[in-house]
């Protein structure tokens, strides 16, 4: 009895040394991977170009930073070539949100179920465009929309032919004072962004040319603006234009309540801290407020007038 139960002893000592032996004799086999059904773990976020590509490369890498920092996950910003692959790489998935205008957010979230608005600038609740006139035109400033009848005749440019604020409400203004491209003097430009269009008419390229009003007044402050060369001969009246649009995606992805923590995220952004403060200023704004997919229903309604949504 007594030899057995040394030999129990030994076996016991043996036993585990022997397997330590073996898993050490052994190659090396990966350690089980933690399976993660989401595909993608990084939040891309996008925006339509339309200001200088200098501008747009340094507002939103620092934008992604920011909430990188606040939602814990990667951040990524991804630049496109125009506002329509903004839509494009926003319906396929590419893009999870994206700093739209009025208009092709619109034409995002209808052609991906569920995405939702959720966030603008203070100042895009009431938005407004501005016509300008290369002083050398002989343009001078009108009272009314009725006025914009002077541009009968003359060379124009608008801004990307999918710009809320630089096609869409433009024509849809100059619609209403019975003005249509076929007036102008030749066809009318298309210029990629609101800084080209400003180039375009202060080099005396068109007799005048439409932008937004921010891009305007940022440009003035900038010292970018030689107003002996060209000038404001009207502002439209306040419009919805742009917003955050969100992939509802995301929710599989980072989790059910991930829209509001981004929404919050955006909103928090607070001017009195120097590095959002100048994330802010990048977007020409003070503070983001949230917003609503309702709040583009004029958008919508225009659009489809004028032949840009269907």
């Amino acid at each position: 009895m007594k030899r057995l139960f040394g030999f129990g002893c030994l076996l016991a000592v043996l036993l585990p040394l022997t397997a330590c032996a073996w898993l050490d004799e052994q190659p090396s086999a990966p350690l089980p991977q933690t399976t993660n059904k989401k595909e993608k773990t990084v939040f891309v976020i996008g925006a339509i170009p339309d200001q200088d590509p200098d501008k747009l490369q340094r507002l939103y890498p620092k934008l992604a930073d920011y909430l990188e920092k606040v939602l814990q996950v990667p951040v990524e910003y991804k630049p496109v070539t125009d506002y329509t692959a903004a839509v494009s790489a926003f319906r396929v998935g590419d893009l999870d949100m994206v700093w739209f205008g009025g208009l092709t957010g619109t034409q995002a979230r209808l052609q991906v179920p569920g995405a939702e608005a959720i966030a603008q600038r203070d100042i895009d609740a009431n938005f407004r465009s501005v016509f300008i006139a290369n002083k050398n035109s002989g343009l001078q400033p009108v009272q009314d929309v009725q006025g914009l009848q002077s541009l009968k005749g003359r060379t124009f440019t608008f801004g990307s032919e999918s710009s809320t604020s630089g096609r869409l409400m433009p024509q849809y203004f100059l619609a209403q004072a019975g003005v249509k491209p076929e007036d102008f003097q030749g066809q009318p430009g298309f210029a990629k962004s609101h800084d080209a269009t400003l180039d375009l008419v202060q080099a005396g390229s068109y007799d005048a040319g439409v932008l937004n009003e921010q891009v305007w007044q940022s440009r003035v402050q900038e010292g970018r603006v030689d107003r002996n060369r060209v000038g404001v001969i009207w502002q439209t009246p306040a419009y919805y234009d742009y917003h955050w649009v969100i992939h509802p995606n995301v929710r599989e992805r980072f989790g059910p309540y991930f829209v509001d923590r981004v929404k919050v995220a955006l909103v928090r952004l607070d001017v009195q801290n120097p590095a959002q403060r100048e994330i802010l200023e990048l977007f020409g704004a003070k503070k983001f407020i949230t917003t609503k997919s309702d709040n583009y229903n004029q958008i919508e309604q225009i659009g489809r007038q004028l032949g840009k949504i269907r």
